[in-house]
């Protein structure tokens, strides 16, 4: 008997490769639409440039920072959020949070002092996060607005901070380091995390 061979119609053909490029296309599209409020909304990857936050954070470190607790809670005292840079907003920095909406923040020589309800003779902070030999002295006495934090870097003599252009407005504020991912000897979640001393 003779072999017989089964050849897929050239419709047949067609309809496959169709059907393979559709799902290509639906899956791409459930990507789209999964990722982008992800990215938007919940969180986004940053890379870490330059030495303002030395020790707790180096140049070309990879971080994911959190955008959706801080539609919820405000930010605290100590956090490590991303900003858009108040004199250019298209900028991204990284600092840590030092006063909050309605403190008064005074900092003589290398000393940082809080006053507020809690502390109305004013709270020193202990600030174990600061290598003592990155400091900077200043004098500065500035009480926040409602909408305003003081931020500043751990490393205060290489960081360009509230100290220089002042208070940070809230709105301005892109979330906290969530995940340091890389370098994976670092790997760390609320990297940078104090406590208030």
């Amino acid at each position: 008997m003779p072999e017989q061979n089964i050849q897929e119609e050239p419709s047949q053909a067609k309809q496959s490769v169709g059907a393979f490029f559709l799902e290509i296309i639906k899956f791409a599209l459930i990507a789209v639409i999964i990722v982008i409020p992800i990215r938007v909304y919940i969180a986004q990857p940053f890379i870490v440039n330059g030495s303002s936050m030395d020790p707790a954070f180096a140049t070309g470190q990879y971080l994911i920072i959190d955008e959706l607790t801080y539609h919820f809670n405000e930010p605290k005292r100590l956090d490590v959020i991303v900003f858009n840079f108040p004199q250019n907003p298209q900028k991204y920095f990284i600092k840590r949070i030092i006063g909050l909406p309605g403190e008064t923040v005074s900092i003589v020589g290398t000393t940082v002092t809080v006053i507020n309800k809690e502390y109305p003779e004013g709270m020193t902070l202990g600030e174990p996060y600061v290598n003592k030999n990155n400091l900077r002295t200043n004098t500065i006495n500035i009480t926040l607005k409602d909408t305003e934090y003081f931020v500043m870097g751990d490393n205060r003599a290489a960081s360009f901070d509230s100290r220089d252009w002042g208070p940070l407005e809230r709105d301005l504020i892109v979330g906290r380091a969530f995940v340091r991912l890389f370098p994976v000897q670092h790997l760390s979640v609320f990297p940078g995390k104090a406590v208030v001393e």
